[in-house]
């Protein structure tokens, strides 16, 4: 009796943990990480904008795709480290179970952008690229910090705008550019101080310029 008294008492302890470890907030998603990819955006803009890069839709797609693939893998990247090397996630991979959250925006967003671009119908991808990642950010909103939701809002109008305005053209690179610097640096900002304000001047030089994460990110 007193064995199965303690079995029980085992099992019940083991789905406490296992419904406290599902509750967590997700630490995988660098703040940093955000704000680069914002500046590399904003970056792309002015290389794409200058007048020794090709004006043409090809050749912005390709820009554009460049950019797409280093947030990828940089953004992917920071959570593979932070999977294999933070103590707290000790290599649990049901602790990455919220990335799944963004990935059917991701994919529609990839369907819809291929069958755009397979029609030669260019002026809407940049609307379809902001709503979709302002769903992903929504998605997450869960598991982040509940402030994400402003960026996944922010995403939408912004989108939608484009979506609505059929004189903004795809060759005009400041659209994308100025739109995601704006959302990244702040879901960079909302991430790194793990949705808690007002941020001190000195938090936000750190966040800036110190290697170290903040005591409201450190587990990033």
């Amino acid at each position: 009796m007193i064995a199965n008294h303690i079995y029980h008492a085992l099992e019940q302890v083991r789905e406490l943990q296992q419904k406290i470890l599902e509750r967590q907030r997700f630490k995988g998603y660098s703040g940093r990480v955000r704000a680069i990819c914002g500046t590399t955006a904003l970056l792309a803009a002015a290389i794409m904008s200058s007048h020794f890069y090709p004006q043409t839709v090809k050749a912005h797609i390709y820009g554009w795709g460049l950019v797409f693939l280093f947030g990828f893998l940089l953004n992917y990247g920071a959570m593979i480290h932070w999977f294999l090397f933070d103590p707290m996630v000790k290599r649990d991979i049901r602790r990455l179970k919220p990335t799944l959250d963004a990935l059917p925006a991701l994919f529609v967003g990839g369907i819809l952008t291929a069958t755009m671009i397979m029609n030669g119908d260019y002026r809407y991808l940049f609307g379809i690229w902001m709503t979709l990642f302002g769903v992903a950010n929504l998605a997450s909103r869960h598991v982040l910090p509940r402030r994400i939701w402003i960026v996944g809002v922010y995403y939408i109008i912004a989108g939608s705008i484009c979506l609505l305005s059929p004189s903004i053209s795809f060759l005009n690179p400041w659209v994308m550019g100025i739109v995601f610097f704006i959302g990244e640096w702040t879901g960079g900002v909302i991430l790194h101080f793990d949705g808690e304000f007002p941020i001190s001047p000195r938090e936000l030089i750190a966040f800036l310029f110190n290697h170290k994460e903040s005591k409201h990110a450190e587990q990033i």
